[in-house]
């Protein structure tokens, strides 16, 4: 027999455990950017002044005589974001805040004697005065109730939160300093304006000025003639006839209560001392005058449309956080 060949046995194959890899997340090219630019940013050395904040622009600073006296940056209340939905609704709640209560009273309509006919009569059911018969009371007889009347206990008023509030009120502030929005509101304004208009702290003392002038002649002070004197070297002539023209007599019942004409709003006067200027001012057709720690959203946007032609003296735009 043949010798078998010893063979020797095959070693089992081992595998060898994978090895584990890490992989790394991969960072968006935003964040790339912003860490690259942390890395080259040059490092803040102490004791180094601060960067000046960028302002809202310049205006410029017209006087009694209507001419240039200088210019004035704006303050930062002017780059505040236009929100037109928050100030529409700032707005209504400011009028919804000021309605009053209305409704008939408990007993309208219901201080008689009366009694009902009952059935089988011919005649309406309806509530009747025991001396005559003359139908009362019921709600389609002369002098009777309402039949579904405004409940005077109705609660009108409208909340909005404080931030909302002040966010309107900075926008309808800012709303004031942008050209296109004032002339798209109707006010009549020349190209060589620049909106807001900046009166000097002269019209301030405006009201002291024209009593001593006519003091010395022994006249009565002329104010609202005077005051307009100014307004048209300014450059209102055309929005000051705007309002006057505008001036119309209210349609339906408002005319017998009290209100029978309508007036456009005008010119808003933002003043240190609203007293004084409001004698010189108060005559005059769709103008307002008000402080500056007064102003509110009603004023700056009536109906809530922003944009209305507002003039500051240099005292109250100082107070806003002018320079």
């Amino acid at each position: 027999m043949a010798e078998e060949k010893k063979t020797a046995p095959k070693k089992a194959a081992t595998k060898e455990p994978a090895k584990k890899t890490t992989t790394t997340p991969k960072k968006s090219p935003a964040k790339k950017a912003a860490l690259s630019k942390k890395e080259t940013a040059p490092a803040k050395k102490k004791g180094e002044p601060k960067k000046a904040k960028p302002t809202a622009g310049q205006v410029k600073v017209y006087g009694l005589d209507g001419k240039v006296k200088g210019k004035i940056d704006l303050p930062e209340v002017f780059d505040t974001q236009f929100r037109p939905d928050i100030i529409r609704r700032a707005v209504k709640a400011s009028r919804a805040n000021r309605r009053q209560a209305y409704g008939p009273g408990k007993m309208a309509g219901m201080r008689h004697a009366v009694a009902q006919l009952g059935k089988g009569r011919g005649a309406a059911r309806v509530q009747r005065l025991t001396s005559g018969g003359a139908a009362a009371e019921s709600p389609p007889n002369v002098g009777g109730r309402r039949a579904h009347p405004p409940k005077p206990e109705k609660d009108w008023t409208e909340k909005i939160n404080k931030k909302e509030r002040m966010l309107a009120l900075n926008s309808a502030i800012a709303a004031t300093g942008k050209y296109d929005m004032v002339k798209a509101r109707g006010h009549k304004v020349t190209e060589d304006m620049t909106i807001p208009l900046v009166i000097s702290d002269d019209f301030e003392g405006l009201f002291d000025k024209i009593t001593k002038d006519y003091d010395k002649q022994n006249k009565r002070p002329a104010y609202t003639k005077e005051t307009i004197k100014v307004l048209l070297a300014i450059g209102l002539e055309n929005e000051m006839t705007r309002a006057k023209d505008g001036v119309h007599q209210r349609a339906g019942r408002g005319k017998m209560r009290g209100r029978r004409l309508k007036k456009p709003k005008s010119v808003l006067f933002v003043v240190d001392d609203m007293d004084k200027a409001r004698k010189c001012v108060g005559n005059i057709p769709g103008i307002d005058v008000i402080t500056p720690a007064k102003l509110n959203v009603e004023l700056l946007a009536p109906g809530g449309d922003p944009g209305r032609l507002t003039v500051y003296t240099e005292k109250a735009l100082a107070s806003l956080g002018g320079k």
